[in-house]
């Protein structure tokens, strides 16, 4: 079966599609995987054809500016998804000419792809990361319930609307009208999220989506970094910490923190901060570094709470520290919280070395109990099986 999977976004909106086309791939299927043009080497390195979609930009840079542009998480995470919506408005003519003569088109959380395959007639599988877009259409209506749903779903209509009108095919009113009525693939684990039983039945929980730990070889650096004494903290604030310019203020207020907690630590990302910073020895900075190595090596991670991010704390069975920055980070942050693994989020916002050291010790003094969590749920996530499930699910409806 030949397949296009489209996604656009940061690191952690490209993995779990690599993951999927890997396993689809895998099963047999020819796959590619269109994406923002920066991504071609991560994805073709991880076996996958690759297709580019839209300008070439740095994606994690545009999304440092726009995030340094907004104080308000909220303004932050809509700024950002108008941006990501007007490369896919101007980038139609590309997905339409790359949707021809496949067989299925996935859609991602973007719906990047849904409104080609349409006017194709080529049918489309969803998949969504955040399970407060799935519209619960069993559950009774207030009249004020449906007109909050309809002015919301107005709004998003509105870019697919423009794209629609290039094909000939009538606006959209109701906002999940995109969605595939086959099948709605949630990379998530029912032992994280418990199904709303309000949603229709091809919204299904297939369990997260991850391989293995990857083969990798540390460098001499930070094996001996790590032998060197108990296990580090984990600070990766993901492209949260992709920088528009040198933020060494704050990077100085975990570093001090974590000095203060007696803490050793690593950190990934600061680039820019970093080349006139001088890390403590005990600290260290690293690169690209596979997350299902780099958690086992650390006694907790501090991050931004991104899908990606805090679906591997608990695939690896480790506790964190939340510092979220825009809307649906502190969504998975709350999750997180309320699963017992993390300690209460840090509002980005907010930093001080007083409250990163406060929950540095929060953390140490509750370590015992997180940690128990997080290894109890890593068990339980692989018993599912989450990317075998999913493809096939996929072959089972298409």
């Amino acid at each position: 079966m030949k397949t296009i999977i489209f996604t656009m976004g940061t690191r952690g909106d490209i993995q779990p599609y690599i993951y999927l086309a890997r396993a689809l791939k895998k099963n047999g299927h020819d796959v590619k995987l269109g994406s923002h043009p920066c991504w071609r080497k991560l994805i073709e390195e991880s076996g996958i054809s690759f297709l580019s979609v839209g300008p070439d930009i740095d994606i994690e840079m545009e999304a440092a500016v726009i995030r340094g542009k907004s104080s308000n998480a909220v303004l932050s995470m809509l700024k950002t998804m108008n941006f990501i919506f007007k490369i896919i408005q101007n980038s139609t003519n590309e997905i339409y000419e790359a949707c021809k003569g496949n067989d299925l088109i996935i859609v991602s959380h973007s719906q990047m792809g849904a409104v080609e395959a349409e006017a194709l007639n080529i049918p489309t599988v969803n998949v969504t990361l955040q399970t407060e877009m799935i519209p619960e259409k069993k559950k009774p209506q207030t009249f004020i319930n449906k007109l909050i749903g309809g002015l919301i779903g107005k709004q998003i209509n509105k870019p697919y609307n423009k794209i629609r009108k290039v094909y000939g095919l009538k606006a959209m009113r109701v906002g999940d009208s995109l969605m595939s009525q086959k099948l709605d693939l949630i990379p998530i684990s029912k032992f994280v999220v418990t199904r709303s039983p309000y949603w229709e039945d091809q919204h299904i929980l297939t369990g997260y989506w991850f391989e293995e730990e990857e083969v990798y070889s540390p460098s001499e650096e930070l094996t001996a970094f790590l032998k060197s004494g108990e296990k580090p903290v984990l600070l990766a604030l993901g492209a949260m910490s992709f920088e528009d310019k040198a933020e060494t203020d704050k990077l100085d207020m975990f570093v001090k923190a974590f000095q203060k907690a007696g803490c050793r630590a690593i950190v990934q990302g600061f680039q820019k901060s970093l080349e006139e910073y001088k890390l403590p020895e005990t600290m260290m900075s690293v690169g690209s570094v596979p997350h299902s190595w780099l958690f086992k090596q650390c006694s907790f991670v501090i991050h931004h709470c991104g899908f990606g991010t805090s679906a591997a704390t608990m695939i690896y069975g480790i506790p964190s520290i939340p510092v979220p920055h825009v809307l649906d980070q502190m969504g998975f942050a709350m999750q997180l919280r309320n699963l017992n693994v993390a300690t209460e989020p840090l509002k980005a916002k907010e930093l001080t070395e007083e409250n990163i050291y406060n929950s540095i010790v929060q953390m140490q003094d509750t370590y015992d109990e997180k940690s128990k969590n997080a290894m109890e749920i890593s068990d339980k996530i692989r018993t599912e099986g989450g990317l075998s499930e999913a493809v096939q699910l996929i072959e089972s409806v298409i």
